[in-house]
């Protein structure tokens, strides 16, 4: 009568390696899965920021021309009025209010947890002022100045995550 201890042991190690390997995998699962966390770089809010100073809206001024945010801010400082009738600072608020929910999405799961937007005029005087969802410690923003008929006009926006 041989004995097959030897062999017994090695079918032994082997299942405890598969064991553990099984372990190893469902551990690396549950970590790869909990960091979906997207942070937002800086690059991405200042971009947005001078992206959305382009886009032209549908408010057209006296000359028929339809106006950039950027110009619909200067219109909205002399309080002027769209040629059908609309106020510019309505027209501007309810355009940045769409462009904002449009792509810093604040709802459920979103890595964007809140955003703020001020347009300011020689650093006091608040032109508009949007904010939406929870302020964090973590954010991102970024700040642009112009100027136009002496007034220097500030925009901030920040996004929180």
């Amino acid at each position: 009568m041989k004995r097959k201890s030897g062999q017994e042991e090695m079918v032994g190690f082997a299942l405890i390696i598969i064991i553990v390997a099984v372990i190893f995998l469902v551990f690396l699962g549950f970590s790869l899965r909990g960091s979906q966390k997207v942070d937002i770089e800086s690059f991405e809010v200042k971009s947005f920021l001078q992206a959305f100073l382009q886009y032209t809206t549908d408010c057209r001024d006296s000359g028929l021309e339809y106006l950039s945010i950027r110009d619909l801010i200067f219109s909205c400082n002399k309080n002027d009025i769209c040629l059908d009738d609309r106020n510019t600072c309505d027209v501007l608020n309810s355009t940045l209010t769409e462009i904002i929910e449009e792509s810093w999405n604040t709802d459920g799961d979103s890595p964007i947890k809140g955003y703020g937007l001020d347009i300011t005029r020689n650093g006091i005087e608040e032109i508009l002022g949007i904010e939406k969802g929870n302020f964090t410690n973590n954010y991102r923003s970024s700040m642009q100045d112009f100027s136009k008929g002496g007034g220097l006009f500030k925009i901030s926006f920040t996004a929180y995550y």
